[in-house]
């Protein structure tokens, strides 16, 4: 057995003391020191796999398995592995010499910007020497895989003077010991150190121990083959992940190793169409199966933000800021990638079982129009099968529905007219108008369907939108045929006046024109311009700007209706009260009439019967 030479020294003289930067300013996460300290006895561990495999270690290798271990009364907490241990020279080069190295070359980069460390992706790269962002001593008592190797002891008590001796230790691999100082005894807490082992740790590929129970998933469905895996599977792991959630609706397996490694599983929740979600249960990124952080911003396309599951990848830069994250060549492909594989994913569904896809677009859409809304090359994917739904609950995609409608609601100007609803209920007058026309409507009621409508404008040719009383149905489809008034010039100003006399508003724009005899008296409308820009700035939360105008609404009085007419025969306050009682009528069809005006309108009402 090869002798150690006991020794002191220090383990460098070329760079200034680390250790107190380490202890107080990188990370303002202390609890990761476990994730890098596990994450080495994972690498010793598989090491030693990798040596076997090769036929470069002839021996038994036995169970091998990570254990964590906490003393209170000692104040430590040892990290155990079975791996290929370390010699004296391998002690001196790897502990002293390189992590001490990539330490400090880590520190030199971010000690300035210490106000910047949550910036910092994962936090990778301290290594080893993160222990001592907990530990005011630390020990490592190691015996290589190599036969007659003699055990060493290497300790240190955060400064950076050393000692290396002979130690006893029967069996190869590592144990790291932490003698932990008093502004860090949390850590002592079992229930603590297994949360953060179940945190960082829960699909480790080498089972780690604590407390008497197996902690980790070593091999997680995202390390397997898809023809290995059934349905079930899929949502057992979902469950595991996101315990409180519904059953998603379907998921996508990624796994590519050229020209970047990448593997994991995306799940398509249901989401509530009201809320638009950008939540809470979030995507969680992955390297070799360590977790890193659920912060997947520029690594994930912003629509596909609000996906659930797991991407794992080693090619995912680490220890760098936001910024540079986001110029990363890797980075941006992998981006690219699951835009990509989503696309194929939804286009796939759609081609084999439309009715299926149909059945779950009312949860599919709000990712879909979002990433219309924000990728133009999702887009010339998605367009295919992109669907719009009417309000008769059949679904279209965009191609079919604007060939479905050109016939009827082509304008004079060859502007296919697409007309909708944000609310079934309170349109339906409106929308029942239309449908006497022979019209479609479509329901475009989800929050995020404004924003997709002006997309859809300007990506869809002689295309537009206009929502079903923004104007009387012969100005929304102007086809240049006008109707004909029953009424002269000079009566259509005096039933003008008679109405702005009873409605005394000067916010109100009073329009006398000449619609079909089975329209309404009179309607309400808002100009579709003016409606959208309130509709925008409220979803943007500037309400101030255009969300609070007041008015901007239209009241049209329909001149070929006998009740208008009727109008004109009264005079004083029995005109006033007609005029009264159709312009309520008008409000009741939109659900507007409320409060005291609809316990009038009722007296009103009873009282005439």
């Amino acid at each position: 057995m090869e002798a150690v030479q006991n020794e002191k020294g220090q383990i460098s003289i070329h760079t200034e003391n680390i250790f107190p930067i380490i202890k107080k300013f990188l990370y303002s996460d202390h609890e990761i020191f476990l994730r890098e300290l596990v994450s080495n006895a994972v690498d010793a561990s598989q090491k030693l796999q990798k040596l076997a495999a090769y036929g470069e270690f002839g021996q038994e290798i036995g169970e091998l398995k990570i254990t964590v271990s906490v003393d209170p009364e000692a104040k430590t907490i040892t990290i155990s592995d079975r791996g290929i241990g370390m010699t004296a020279d391998e002690v001196k080069k790897y502990i002293n010499q390189i992590a001490f190295s990539g330490a400090t070359e880590f520190i030199e980069k971010y000690k300035d910007k210490a106000g910047e460390e949550t910036n910092i992706i994962g936090h990778f790269g301290l290594g080893f020497y993160s222990a001592f962002m907990v530990a005011e001593n630390v020990e490592i008592i190691t015996r290589s895989y190599k036969e007659g190797s003699q055990a060493v002891r290497w300790v240190c008590d955060g400064s950076t003077d050393y000692e290396l001796t002979e130690a006893e230790k029967e069996d190869r691999g590592s144990d790291i010991i932490l003698h932990i100082a008093p502004d860090s005894e949390e850590f002592l807490d079992t229930y603590r150190l297994r949360g953060i082992l179940e945190k960082y740790g829960r699909f480790l590929p080498i089972p780690v121990e604590f407390d008497g129970s197996i902690i980790n998933s070593a091999t997680p469905i995202w390390t397997k083959s898809p023809n290995d895996l059934t349905d079930e599977d899929y949502k057992t792991f979902y469950r595991e992940l996101y315990p409180m959630s519904a059953e998603p609706l379907f998921w996508i397996h990624l796994n590519v190793d050229y020209p970047f490694n990448l593997t994991g599983v995306l799940y398509f929740p249901k989401l509530d169409n009201d809320k638009f979600q950008m939540k809470r249960e979030k995507i969680q990124l992955y390297s070799r199966q360590v977790f890193i952080t659920d912060e997947v911003k520029d690594v994930v396309p912003d629509f596909l933000m609000m996906l659930h599951g797991v991407i794992d990848s080693p090619d995912i830069p680490l220890n760098v800021s936001r910024s540079f994250l986001q110029a990363d060549s890797n980075v941006k492909k992998i981006n690219g990638y699951i835009t990509r594989k989503v696309a194929d994913k939804l286009n796939e569904l759609f081609q084999n079982d439309r009715g299926g896809f149909e059945a779950k677009f009312d949860d599919i859409g709000l990712f879909v129009k979002y990433g219309i809304l924000s990728d133009d090359k999702f887009y010339e994917k998605a367009k295919d099968f992109a669907l719009v739904k009417n309000v008769d609950g059949k679904y279209f995609t965009l191609n079919e529905y604007r060939e479905h409608v050109q016939a009827t609601q082509t304008d004079k100007s060859e502007q296919v007219v697409l007309l909708y609803t944000t609310d079934r209920n309170q349109q339906d007058a409106y929308i029942e108008s239309a449908k006497r026309r022979g019209y479609d409507v479509l329901l475009m009621d989800t929050i995020i369907d404004p924003h997709f409508i002006n997309a859809l404008e300007s990506k869809l040719e002689k295309t537009t939108f206009k929502r079903v009383d923004a104007d009387t149905l012969d100005k929304l489809i102007d086809t240049g045929v006008a109707n004909e008034s029953v009424l002269s010039d000079d009566e259509k100003t005096k039933l003008k006046e008679a109405f702005e006399s009873m409605l005394n508003d000067k916010a109100l724009t009073v329009n006398v024109e000449s619609l079909p005899t089975d329209e309404l008296p009179v309607s309400i409308t808002m100009p579709e311009f003016m409606r959208r820009m309130k509709d925008m700035s409220a979803l943007s939360g500037e309400a101030n700007m255009f969300g609070s105008l007041p008015g901007g609404y239209n009241v049209v009085i329909n001149a070929n209706h006998a009740l208008s007419q009727k109008v004109l025969s009264l005079e004083g306050e029995a005109q006033q009260n007609l005029a009264k009682q159709l312009y309520d009528l008008a409000l009741l069809a939109q659900n507007r009439l409320t409060g005291p005006s609809l316990t009038a309108f009722v007296k009103r009402t009873v009282a005439g019967l």
